[in-house]
């Protein structure tokens, strides 16, 4: 939780004299707001697809520790672990950022953005859980304590379950229809 930063506030505070200026024109303000509610959403998203993949990197330690044990009970599940972290991460990396073309029948309000930046923020504790949760796993395997590997590969692919079924309904609460 102490992570979350308002990532709005922070980049307005960093606009340049010639920024501020132009930004306090009447038309263009909005714009100019618009575009720093998008490029705060993106720098969250951004952070959740640097930290997932620093799990991944994780995930794929413990799985070539397990290899080398030949640990082929947990191997299955781990190795379907890592597939869906592969895709997850990237479905992260590749979500959309609030625009709306010209003629889309659905435009992005200030609101709607305010409420992906919000939400996307929420998923940090997600992402959280999942980071610290490999980070004691990979901890556990580097010293030798596989007796848990089952149920800890388990528990990851719970928290990724969990995390990927809150990232699939961003849609639906950035538009308002949750």
């Amino acid at each position: 939780m102490t992570e979350k930063k308002d990532y709005y506030e922070m980049a307005k505070k960093q606009m340049r004299l010639s920024e501020r200026i132009v930004a306090a024109l009447p038309g263009f303000r909005g714009y100019k707001e618009k575009e720093l509610r998008r490029e705060s959403d993106k720098l969250i998203r951004n952070h959740l697809y640097l930290k997932l993949s620093g799990a991944k990197k994780d995930v794929k330690d413990i799985f070539q520790k397990l290899s080398d044990r030949r640990s082929f009970d947990v191997l299955t599940d781990l190795d379907r672990l890592v597939a869906k972290l592969d895709r997850v991460t990237e479905k992260v990396n590749h979500a959309s950022y609030g625009y709306s073309g010209f003629f889309d029948v659905v435009k992005i309000q200030e609101e709607a953005l305010d409420r992906m930046i919000n939400f996307d923020n929420a998923l940090l504790d997600y992402v959280t859980k999942f980071v610290d949760e490999a980070a004691a796993f990979k901890g556990e395997i580097m010293k030798q304590k596989f007796d848990k590997a089952k149920e800890r590969v388990q528990s990851l692919t719970e928290a990724l379950d969990d995390f990927e079924q809150s990232f699939d309904s961003r849609e639906e609460e950035i538009l308002g229809v949750k």
